[in-house]
């Protein structure tokens, strides 16, 4: 039976780069933007890993039109913040600059543990991405819901990719930020257990072990929140655009929504996770995705719809359908932002005229 309020609420976190306006490059300013935003702009920003990035987190909403408009007034009050102390914010999940080390992590105790023990991993941490917080109350079902929703997972990934340049080098991926997240060791899809005790076991495992400091290195691509009665889905790339960051967000909920009117049935093993989520990764929404249920090749869009008929019912009992089909055909008509980010460099630009195109398209609300 389904907990009539799993889904009924909604929350992203968003990651961003700073760089300098003039050149494109990373920039270590988060304690100058910090200092910029504290009460005077509303942004309420955070730290990230590495100085040359910085988080926002929106509020507890309940519908997409009420996270667009509390995404719209952050992200405007962090471009304030940074224009302020001198800087730009690039809401990708990797700028050119990205992998090059540029800007040490954030000094605290915590940061300083994952440099000394990961080293070139922490080097090249410098990629951002989109978390969605679906509100599930009950911590055992979260854990249950996410063997159904790692099947779909990688079609999200596919439809955020925005890494396409690292080390200021075209890598061949849409989603170079999975692939360097990947090396990390609790990276990836969950394990599949059946339920909350089950599952922090495993985590304080890894704590034990001395290969992770505490809950927050948890990266799966799905989760349960170590902080909030919710699922966090963490699979997506940083997004510049605001509308794709809705769509990202009622999908997420969607297939939240949907587990959870089947969650008594077992969950899909799907053997091929690691391969499609590699698939999704390598080649975006420009060429086939392995299709969730039959596991065969398919054209990126059928995909795509093959998600949103699978939601439908998620979909349908928030009130979201309409604007999700709306989002989700503008995405398949324009592309995401890595096919853009490579349309700058065929049309001539060069890496700064990529980063400029990224910074303009998150002023866009």
């Amino acid at each position: 039976m389904t907990d009539p309020v799993v889904g009924a609420t909604i929350g992203v976190e968003e990651e961003f780069h700073l760089v300098d306006p003039e050149t494109g490059e990373l920039v270590a300013g988060a304690r100058r933007l910090l200092a910029a935003d504290t009460g005077r702009t509303g942004a309420d920003a955070e730290a990230e890993l590495r100085l040359s990035m910085i988080e926002i987190a929106s509020g507890v909403c309940t519908s997409l039109d009420e996270l667009r408009a509390d995404l719209a007034q952050r992200r405007a009050a962090l471009r304030t913040a940074a224009e302020r102390v001198g800087l730009a914010v690039a809401g990708c999940a990797t700028v050119p600059d990205s992998g090059t080390g540029r800007a040490a992590i954030y000094p605290n105790e915590r940061y300083e543990w994952m440099a000394d023990q990961y080293r070139q991993l922490v080097d090249e941490h410098q990629i951002c991405a989109t978390q969605v917080q679906v509100g599930v109350p009950d911590r055992d079902l979260a854990v249950r819901l996410t063997a159904h929703l790692r099947p779909w997972l990688p079609v999200l990934l596919a439809m955020s990719g925005s890494s396409p340049l690292f080390r200021r080098a075209d890598t061949g991926y849409a989603s170079y930020r999975s692939v360097a997240l990947s090396r990390w060791p609790t990276s990836g899809p969950p394990p599949l257990v059946s339920s909350a005790a089950e599952y922090d076991a495993a985590v304080q495992e890894l704590v034990d072990s001395g290969a992770i400091c505490d809950a927050g290195m948890i990266y799966f691509d799905v989760r349960p929140s170590a902080r909030y009665p919710t699922l966090e889905i963490r699979v997506s790339d940083a997004c510049p655009l605001l509308d794709d960051v809705v769509l990202l967000a009622g999908l997420a909920r969607a297939l939240v929504v949907t587990a959870a009117q089947s969650v008594d049935e077992p969950g899909p093993a799907y053997p091929l996770l690691r391969a499609a989520t590699w698939r999704a990764a390598r080649s975006g929404l420009d060429a086939e995705l392995v299709h969730p249920v039959t596991g065969r090749p398919v054209p990126a869009a059928d995909a795509v719809r093959a998600l949103l008929e699978h939601v439908r019912p998620g979909l349908e009992s928030n009130g979201d359908l309409a604007i999700v089909r709306e989002l989700t055909a503008d995405l398949l008509a324009r592309g995401t932002s890595a096919r853009r980010q490579r349309a700058v460099l065929a049309g001539g630009g060069d890496l700064r005229d990529v980063v400029d195109s990224v910074v303009a398209e998150c002023r866009r609300t």
